[in-house]
């Protein structure tokens, strides 16, 4: 798993694992990186990655950290907005909302 593991381990690499982590702070995705870490751990990163046994936690920790699904569906919106207004059925001043959603949305 890239996320985790380096592809060249050293001293250098042990030391400094820790620096890059969702575990400081607050993050949103903690939970679900030490549960992707515990599973790795119990079944070791050969099976736990090449037999799929934490799959599931894995990928939704990376979907968490790296938000694609949430920004694919931005980017359709955009394109179907942008649909719209090129067809006609949406003026320039009704392209985007007037009142920007709350931040606890995202």
């Amino acid at each position: 798993m890239s996320i985790l593991t380096p592809y060249l381990k050293s001293p250098f690499t042990d030391f400094t694992g820790a620096v890059i982590s969702s575990q400081w702070g607050d993050q949103p995705c903690r939970d679900m990186e030490m549960k992707a870490l515990d599973c790795l751990e119990a079944y070791g990163i050969d099976r736990g990655i090449t037999l799929k046994k934490c799959e599931t936690l894995i990928n939704d920790f990376r979907e968490c950290s790296m938000k694609i699904k949430q920004k694919s569906r931005v980017q359709a919106m955009n394109a179907e907005r942008m649909r719209q207004y090129k067809a006609g059925e949406r003026t320039k001043e009704n392209m985007y909302s007037k009142n920007p959603p709350s931040p606890e949305v995202f």
